[in-house]
This record gives structure tokens, sequence and C-alpha cells, in this order.
């Protein structure tokens, strides 16, 4: 069984179509983490990957993301997602096992970007980047949270 060009690239865009807006963008915020220190190390490469896999993405669907950014960013809107893509992201500043000032300076921006209070940041980076340097599953960063 062979497939046209024209139906791969159908496929392909149909693959586009049904990735959010909302994914992408935090699939490109992760990757400006990777490249927060000027130094993408293999181990974050890797780590991109593996989130990709947790939420369904193929390989060239991630490719395709990084390749073709999207001009267009979304802020996640419940306070679980902006926990869940914070985190990812202080897992991702600890996947080379290395902090910089840079990846934190990042993260709190991101922080105030997901609209949480400037008197908050300091504390809600520091909680991140403890538990992610001990790489506690989501589900029990969220229960420490209601603790």
């Amino acid at each position: 069984m062979t497939i046209s060009l024209a139906k791969m690239d159908n496929i392909k865009t149909m693959n586009k179509l049904n990735i959010s807006t909302g994914l992408k963008s935090h699939f490109l915020r992760l990757y400006q983490m990777a490249f927060a220190d000027d130094n993408f190390d293999v181990l974050e490469l890797k780590m991109l990957y593996n989130f990709a896999e947790e939420r369904g993405l193929t390989k060239d669907q991630l490719n395709e993301i990084l390749l073709n950014p999207s001009q267009e960013s979304v802020i996640p809107e419940s306070l679980d997602d902006k926990i869940e893509y914070l985190y990812d992201l202080a897992l991702m500043i600890w996947a080379d096992q290395v902090v910089t000032d840079d990846e934190i300076n990042t993260l709190k921006k991101y922080c105030k970007k997901f609209e949480f209070l400037e008197e908050n940041i300091d504390d809600i980076c520091e909680f991140l980047l403890e538990n992610a340097k001990e790489k506690i599953s989501l589900s029990e960063l969220l229960t420490k949270m209601q603790d």
C-alpha cells in the first residue's frame, strides 16, 4: 500500500490542526527555557521529547511546532494548567542539573505572564524548583499545594 505525497500532506495538516494553540505555546515556552542559559543540553532535548510523548505528540509534531512557531501565544486559564505548565518549566530547568539565574528569571517571567501576583512569584518559583529537583510527580505537587 502506497500513500501519495498529497495524502501525506493532508495527514500532516490534520495532525497540526489537532494540536491546540495552548499546547503549542507550552512547547515553545519549554524550548525557550531550554535555551535560557545559552546551553541547550541533550538532557533538555530528551525531556522536551518526553513531555511531547506524555501529551500524545509525535516527534514530527513537536518538530513542526518548534520549526514553525505560531505568532499566537495562549496563557493557560485554569490554576491547575498554570501550575502544570510552570512545573514543566521547572523540571526543564533541572534537566541538566544546573540552575542558572537566567533560568530562574525566565520562570519568574512566566509566572508573571500567567498572572500570579508579583508578591507570590518568588515563593512559587522556589516551591516549583525545590519539587522539580526531587522530581516529584505533578499529582504529588498539586496535593502538596493543597496542604
